[in-house]
């Protein structure tokens, strides 16, 4: 792993962006998937490492490695472990909560995304406004989901022309869709934060980002879930 270049976080100057959490042996050319929420220590933690258990049991870490899931936090608390009943959550899914560092959204972590899915609407309009083109690869994790659950996977690239170039394919379909897909009520898009509460409202909320990741890590990689 390697430290990405010094960025500016919102509100707080330049500062030192902290080492990314990446697959292994990563080929050069990769599809980076920034995960952000509050503080990242509950909703974004959850996401990221729940993101990387689906990518690794469709595709094993060699042929997933393309695939780059991080996260980090508007109001992130830096170097800060993911709270105990969000690991609690991970461990119930078999995904691994080890090794992991809170992080603050900078710039350069916006930048370098492919794809940036925010637990809340609010969160994506701060990543969309810190700018760097983001607002065609910014979603909800949910609002992604519903609009690629109406994508058609035999539109997107087969899996035998790389992950990378799929997964730049989905997003793009996905780009095309908004607009046309409108989230029921605006309480659809949402992952509610967990951040206190006791542990049945984490594996609720657990359950959520399963339930919303599952069609969109199967698109990604044209393997379905293992029943």
């Amino acid at each position: 792993m390697t430290a990405p270049d010094a960025g500016r976080g919102i509100g707080n100057g330049e500062r030192a962006a902290e080492i990314t959490t990446t697959f292994v042996g990563l080929p050069r050319d990769s599809f980076r998937i920034l995960h952000v929420s509050t503080g990242n220590v509950c909703r974004s933690p959850i996401t990221e490492r729940l993101n990387r258990h689906l990518v690794t049991d469709r595709l094993g870490t060699f042929l997933g490695g393309g695939l780059i899931v991080e996260s980090a936090g508007t109001w992130g608390h830096e170097g800060a472990p993911m709270e105990a009943n969000a690991e609690a959550v991970l461990a119930e899914f078999g995904a691994d909560p080890s090794g992991f560092v809170g992080r603050e959204l900078l710039d350069e972590h916006v930048i370098r995304a492919d794809l940036v899915l925010t637990a809340t609407r609010d969160h994506r309009q701060q990543v969309i406004s810190m700018g760097h083109s983001a607002g065609l690869r910014t979603f909800t994790l949910k609002e992604f989901t519903r609009l690629v659950r109406a994508i058609d996977p035999a539109t997107l690239p087969p899996l035998s022309e790389g992950v990378v170039i799929r997964a730049r394919a989905l997003v793009r379909a996905a780009a095309a869709l908004r607009g046309w897909l409108l989230a029921p009520t605006a309480e659809a898009d949402e992952v509610y934060d967990p951040y206190g509460a006791p542990l049945p409202f984490f594996q609720s909320i657990g359950d959520e980002i399963h339930e919303a990741l599952d069609p969109v890590v199967t698109a990604l990689t044209g393997v379905p879930a293992r029943m």
